[in-house]
């Protein structure tokens, strides 16, 4: 919990109520009204699939970009190749945001060799050490994300989890979000990296980097880009919040018994995977797909 002046939200009976009007529904069928939002598609060669997600990565890339978390060489996203589970795709060393495209991307193996992919251009050394680790240690991760965004940097040097100030921030909710309290500057050793992947967890989906910024993981890309997006934006608004309880306004947090209901009804990977889609979907149309070749 914040220094700050907060008190709880007591609705144990609404979250009750909930949890029957929604029984054996899915989050993504709890929020469609009418038909059914369609998830992650399926595929019937890995070339397919391999392409989808590489297009997907490449798109998650040009939304960091308009979102403003671009910083001069810093952040990479990594993605599990669905063929070669211990090779990851991530971005090259030195290029914008907001150029990538997927003819850009590079494959590594967990040596940090490149063996596809673009190779005309070194992949980060850093990224490889944070993202390497993270992939090698938790199976459930086929992607994570990392940029040094201003509010997630901000954040960061109170090494403290976000608490639990509104609805969106509830996706973060309990084991989802962890700290990594040390920081030992740029990371480039393996041991360093372990700690912070174990730091992250086996239910970890957000993790806060002292005095270094934010890291995402998902089951898909788009669920590790639309979860650090949120959590950027989470961090703007619990600055926002505490400056304004610094001032004397009270600050009431969410009652645990109704922020792990909204988690369980917004986070699964298939809820989170459709709520990346609209901006997946606005990036096509705003760069006539360019990032698509």
């Amino acid at each position: 919990m914040s220094s700050a002046t907060a008190t709880l939200v007591t609705q144990e009976e609404p979250s009750r109520q909930s949890e029957s009007n929604t029984q054996g529904k899915s989050a993504i069928q709890a929020i469609s009204q009418g038909v059914t939002l369609p998830g992650v598609p399926s595929f019937t060669t890995i070339d397919k699939k391999r392409r989808w997600m590489l297009e997907h990565m490449a798109g998650a890339f040009r939304v960091f970009a308009r979102k403003g978390f671009s910083e001069g060489m810093s952040g990479h996203i990594s993605l599990r190749d669905p063929e070669h589970p211990d090779c990851f795709w991530t971005n090259p060393l030195g290029l914008h945001f907001g150029q990538v495209k997927v003819s850009d991307l590079i494959l590594l193996n967990h040596a940090g060799e490149p063996v596809g992919g673009n190779r005309s251009r070194p992949a980060n050394a850093a990224g490889f050490q944070i993202h390497g680790v993270l992939h090698k240690m938790y199976p459930q991760v086929n992607a994570a994300c990392h940029a040094h965004s201003k509010y997630g940097k901000a954040w960061s040097t109170f090494a403290k989890p976000l608490d639990m100030i509104n609805q969106d921030v509830t996706m973060f909710y309990g084991d989802a979000q962890a700290v990594y309290p040390e920081f030992g500057g740029v990371v480039l050793e393996t041991e360093e990296s372990l700690r912070l992947g174990r730091h992250l967890g086996t239910k970890g989906k957000l993790l806060i980097l002292r005095n270094h910024g934010l890291l995402t993981v998902g089951q898909t890309v788009d669920e590790a880009a639309y979860l650090f997006t949120l959590a950027e934006r989470s961090c703007e608004i619990q600055l926002q919040v505490d400056a304004a309880a610094a001032q004397g306004m009270e600050k009431k947090l969410i009652e645990p018994g109704a922020a792990e209901f909204t988690f369980k009804m917004t986070s699964d990977p298939e809820a989170l995977y459709c709520e990346f889609q609209p901006d997946y979907e606005m990036e096509v149309e705003l760069s006539n797909g360019r990032f698509l070749q």
